[in-house]
């Protein structure tokens, strides 16, 4: 039984939803958001909740249910407060500098890398810090993790690009002993 598909998805105030043909638009002080609903589920727009309901209790359609309204509340968070994701970069000569809608990362490769910014996510870079900001939460999640793959954090000494608070695991080094 699906506990998160339950719950309603509350509405702010200056944020106007729009549903019609499997297809709802949230619109909100920072952007609108557009996203199609799974045909087994509906959506009930009252004036200060959303309710996400189903055809059929299968297993399935109570995932869908949840998911559903995960996504629903994702996008009302967004258009409202919007998202923020933070990332380190750990390492001698390690840095990033933005240029016009790109970021240019220098990693310890031979060569730099740019990397241009989605349409819809924003950075700013503060010492060795870049935060990535926008109303799509897994926009702005995925452009997150496509950076820190450039250079993943190795394990010895910690070196490359992690998450603002990611824990590492750090192994030991070479001892020298015989």
């Amino acid at each position: 039984m699906s506990r998160v598909g339950k719950k309603p998805v509350n509405i702010p105030e200056k944020v106007k939803i729009k549903y019609k043909d499997r297809i709802i638009t949230v619109t909100g002080e920072k952007g609108s958001l557009t996203s199609t609903v799974h045909p087994v589920i509906d959506l009930a727009i009252d004036d200060k909740a959303i309710k996400v309901t189903m055809e059929k209790e299968t297993r399935n359609n109570m995932a869908l249910q949840g998911m559903v309204r995960s996504i629903v509340e994702n996008m009302v968070t967004g258009v409202s407060k919007g998202f923020e994701k933070s990332l380190e970069i750990n390492g001698l000569g390690y840095r990033a500098e933005m240029k016009g809608n790109s970021i240019i990362f220098n990693l310890g490769y031979s060569h730099p890398i740019n990397f241009t910014l989605p349409e819809g996510v924003a950075a700013i870079i503060e010492k060795a810090t870049i935060k990535l900001s926008g109303i799509d939460k897994q926009l702005v999640g995925q452009t997150a993790a496509i950076i820190r793959k450039l250079r993943p954090p190795e394990p010895y000494k910690g070196k490359g690009i992690k998450y603002a608070g990611e824990h590492l695991q750090r192994k030991a080094g070479k001892t020298g002993t015989k």
